[in-house]
């Protein structure tokens, strides 16, 4: 029955190591399972319980047919050896008649069977032979004599090889008038008889096999189908981005009524109960999330407002035609510039709650080089202590009919942000009178902005949270302030919106964040 076909826990790991064969989540090149999978073992291990059982009776049967024809030479043999020993002696004669070569013993009736053996002894005078094929006499060397003689006279019945005859047969007696007589049969004809019903029963043990074999591969894998069903929907489910947005797992396995009371039935039925209460996780996640990103949009429009306000009126106390004490325009100072911080803060919290609604930017042209050319510039006037490079390449042919081929498809504001932040980086953490590079090129249909540094790198431990919220190098780089920690996030929010990636390359003296975006 299928309730008995296969327990859980071969089930869930085979599951297993082919959901992570097909979507690579475990982090390694798939390699090829050691195991053969489940349905090939279970058609082996039928084939193989049948083979054995059928080994077993062809081995009983075989004894058991060569045992039975054994017992009727033995009989055949017991009631020959009767008769020759019951062959009555010529009176007055104490040697065998030269007439005749035969022994006595094969002088009788019913005495001459094909391969029937004979040897009888009176006193010194010893005669013993066979009939060959054509039924003629043939008499025994004196080796094979001397083996057949070693047959103790206790009227059993014996195993003896005769060279150049075969297996025998023989019984020997010693008949009233003191003769000895030993009467033998082949056996060669059971061992024909025995060789050919095994060749007949392999034969057919091995046509069942394979008839049994494909039989039980027809069967197993329709057994297992819904195995499979499992197995594909899961597979589906892993291709589903459920990291962001709102996630609805529309995926389930379908469990008929004959299969509910099965282990594949009761599998599929704990994958739709797991499925969805994933779902319901991820939808209250999402709404969650989704409060969350509102209110921050909201607050950060909120604070715009009395922000302004706060650095206008600083601005305006600074400005008054009265004099006023040093401490308090020093008061002033540090109030608005607190004040612009904040903004910034607002800014970039604003940007990455639109960034986090999922709303496609803008998609017109942007000429990557005049942004180049616009940040390095405002990077320049904001960190004159630093070496400023820009770095075009060749591939930006401005003679060119079709303009330069820096080009993407974006929004333009949010990739003056990317350059202006990768460059703020490279400003506030390395230092005084390091060199900065600002290089674009066009490579196989992408466009690659890399800007490298000669600082001191940052630290591993630091490198795989770099490009999380609220994350501060100032501590592991160079001296810096002012960082608000959303620079490096909004950068790969951006660069994650116009579907490119954005990695980073560090060591002590070579710092490079690297930025791939699709071509126009």
């Amino acid at each position: 029955p299928r309730s008995t076909l296969f327990p859980y826990t071969t089930l869930f790991r085979s599951a297993r190591r082919r959901l992570r064969a097909q979507a690579g989540r475990d982090g390694r090149r798939p390699e090829m399972s050691s195991r053969w999978p489940l349905r090939r073992r279970l058609v082996a291990v039928l084939i193989g319980l049948l083979a054995v059982m059928a080994s077993a009776m062809g081995l009983a049967s075989t004894l058991a047919l060569r045992g039975s024809l054994i017992d009727q030479i033995d009989a055949r043999l017991l009631a020959a050896s009767s008769r020759a020993a019951n062959v009555p002696a010529p009176p007055g004669s104490t040697a065998i008649a030269p007439s005749d070569n035969r022994p006595p013993g094969l002088r009788q009736p019913g005495q001459q069977d094909v391969g029937a053996i004979n040897l009888f002894a009176r006193g010194q005078n010893v005669s013993a032979g066979y009939f060959d094929e054509s039924g003629a006499f043939q008499t025994l060397t004196s080796a094979q004599a001397a083996s057949l003689g070693s047959i103790p006279n206790d009227g059993k019945v014996h195993a003896v090889q005769l060279d150049g005859l075969g297996a025998y047969r023989a019984v020997a007696v010693v008949t009233l008038s003191a003769d000895r007589v030993i009467t033998g049969l082949s056996t060669g004809t059971v061992d024909a008889t025995v060789g050919r019903y095994l060749a007949v029963e392999a034969g057919v043990a091995t046509i069942g096999l394979v008839l049994v074999a494909l039989a039980g591969t027809a069967l197993v894998r329709r057994e297992l189908r819904g195995l499979t069903k499992v197995a594909a929907t899961a597979t589906r489910v892993t291709g589903l981005p459920l990291d962001r947005g709102e996630v609805v797992l529309a995926e389930r396995v379908q469990v008929s009524d004959r299969d509910a009371g099965t282990e594949v039935g009761q599998v599929s039925t704990a994958l739709n109960l797991l499925l969805g209460h994933v779902e319901s996780a991820l939808a209250a996640r999402h709404a969650s999330e989704m409060q969350v990103r509102r209110f921050v949009a909201d607050a950060s429009h909120e604070l715009r407002t009395p922000l302004a306000s706060i650095r206008g009126h600083a601005e305006l106390v600074r400005r008054l035609p009265v004099d006023l004490p040093e401490d308090a325009l020093r008061a002033m100072s540090r109030v608005e510039q607190e004040s612009m911080r904040m903004t910034r803060l607002v800014e970039d919290m604003l940007l990455l709650a639109r960034l986090d609604a999922e709303r496609d930017p803008d998609g017109v042209p942007v000429d990557l080089a005049q942004l180049a050319v616009d940040a390095i510039s405002d990077a320049h006037a904001a960190g004159p202590d630093h070496l400023w490079h820009l770095d075009l390449g060749a591939e930006a042919d401005y003679d060119a009919p079709d303009g330069p081929e820096l080009v993407v498809v974006g929004d333009d504001h949010q990739l003056r942000q990317v350059f202006a932040n990768l460059l703020s980086n490279a400003r506030v953490h390395a230092p005084a009178g390091s060199n900065v590079t600002l290089r674009l090129r066009a490579l196989d249909g992408r466009v690659e902005v890399r800007v490298t540094d000669d600082g001191p790198g940052i630290p591993e431990s630091l490198r795989p949270q770099l490009f999380d919220r609220f994350v501060r190098g100032d501590t592991a780089r160079s001296a810096g302030s002012g960082s608000t920690g959303l620079g490096l996030s909004i950068v790969a929010a951006v660069v994650a919106a116009h579907d490119g990636t954005v990695v980073v390359e560090s060591a002590p003296g070579a710092t490079s964040f690297v930025v791939n975006l699709p071509a126009a």
